[in-house]
């Protein structure tokens, strides 16, 4: 008995520990876009964020059931599962802020419960009708919906803006994007805290601690709240420049557009149950925001990168878990094995990650960041901005070397 406390308490552990992580690898989700249009200074953007995370775990518990009672079956399903589950969650998304790319949190966790869940009871422990209904059709319909949203609402935007005054246009959106972003931050809160409260209330009832079918206790939803509060607080630096600066040049009107769009998207799907992706609804809004502004451009090479990263996560996830859950089979030296793993697998991603410092000072920084395609360029370059926008707007955002070549010489030619 003292064994399996041991056990579940690990559980709890490696659970919050996932949620924080949640928290810092999701922080682009709210923040990029108010960051980047310097709607705020990142510091305050990023605390502003975690205050509204905790508020919104408290909203809702609708999608904390569908993981806890809807995924898989609860029977037959051990600590040591969810603790494997956990470790292939937790290594996906440590390797994905590494590298500054956006990738799921949520679907993450969900790959490394089915891996795990497969490997320990077979695949008919896996309710695949849920998988089906609320994650995979969540998972392609959020960014495609929110994106043509976003894309909808700029260019309604501009063209109810052409005749208000320039300057006192932008501060009105900035204050837009500050309403839009906590609106977010709130909706992230309400669906990604309440992942990690699922995967504990599983883990309390396959530990016989809570009925089955039992919502999550009060001290689950606070705990979870706080850890994915503190992991926002420190703030995704990384993916916050790749969402705000690598996929799009954002105008405040862009930034709210987007931010507007998926906080609709992400709060209907919360209501409904849907464990949808919040990074793939954002990333989607924000696509499609660059896309609703003539002269705006997407960077393609950035949201292939991106893509690829989305239909990795599930099965990649699935893996680690899967061959955790088989190391953990051997017994307790089997779990320490793969906690040791764990420990050792993180702590040297965040040395990697020391070689090149992202944070608050310099976030916004475009120096590294990919350039847009020839034809979007060229695009860009053809396509007349939208009457009443100032001189700034106007001027389509170039990389160095573009700039250069659009550049006349100035040397006379004898």
């Amino acid at each position: 008995m003292e064994s399996f406390s041991l056990i579940l308490a690990i559980v709890v552990v490696t659970a919050l520990a996932f949620d924080f992580t949640n928290g810092f690898h999701d922080t682009a989700n709210a923040m990029a876009t108010t960051i980047s249009t310097g709607a705020m200074k990142p510091k305050v953007a990023v605390a502003m964020s975690a205050v509204l995370n905790l508020v919104g775990a408290f909203l809702s518990v609708e999608v904390a059931n569908t993981i806890s009672k809807g995924l898989v079956d609860e029977a037959g399903i051990r600590p040591e599962v969810i603790f494997a589950a956990l470790v292939g969650a937790i290594l996906w998304n440590l390797l994905t802020w590494l590298v500054g790319l956006p990738s799921s949190s949520s679907h993450a966790l969900m790959g490394g419960l089915i891996g795990a869940t497969i490997a320990s009871a077979g695949v008919g422990a896996v309710h695949g009708d849920v998988l089906v209904t609320k994650v995979l059709i969540p998972a392609i319909a959020a960014p495609l919906v929110a994106g043509i949203a976003a894309m909808l609402a700029t260019r309604l935007t501009y063209s109810l803006g052409k005749k208000a005054d320039g300057e006192a246009s932008r501060k009105g959106y900035r204050a837009g994007q500050i309403a839009s972003a906590g609106l977010v931050s709130l909706a992230h809160g309400t669906n990604d805290a309440q992942k990690t409260m699922g995967i504990i209330t599983l883990a309390l009832v396959a530990g016989g601690t809570l009925a089955p079918d039992s919502d999550p206790p009060m001290w689950v939803i606070l705990s979870a709240g706080i850890a994915i509060a503190l992991g926002t607080y420190l703030g995704g630096w990384r993916i916050i420049r790749t969402m705000g600066k690598g996929l799009t040049d954002l105008q405040p009107q862009q930034g709210f557009a987007a931010q507007t769009s998926a906080a609709t998207v992400i709060l209907a799907s919360s209501h409904l149950g849907f464990s949808l992706s919040t990074t793939h609804s954002v990333s989607g809004a924000v696509m499609g925001a660059g896309l609703g502004r003539k002269g705006g451009v997407v960077r393609w090479s950035t949201a292939t990168r991106m893509f690829v990263a989305w239909g990795l996560t599930l099965p990649a996830a699935a893996l680690v878990g899967a061959v955790a859950e088989y190391v953990t089979g051997f017994g307790a030296w089997g779990t320490a094995v793969v906690a040791v793993f764990l420990v050792a697998s993180s702590a040297a991603i965040w040395k990697v990650s020391r070689r090149e410092i992202v944070d608050h000072t310099n976030v916004n920084d475009t120096d590294d960041a990919e350039p847009a395609g020839v034809v979007t360029t060229a695009m860009a370059a053809v396509t007349p901005p939208p009457a009443g926008t100032s001189a700034e707007e106007q001027v389509p955002s170039f990389p160095a070397q573009a700039t250069a070549e659009r550049t006349p010489s100035t040397t006379t030619t004898v």
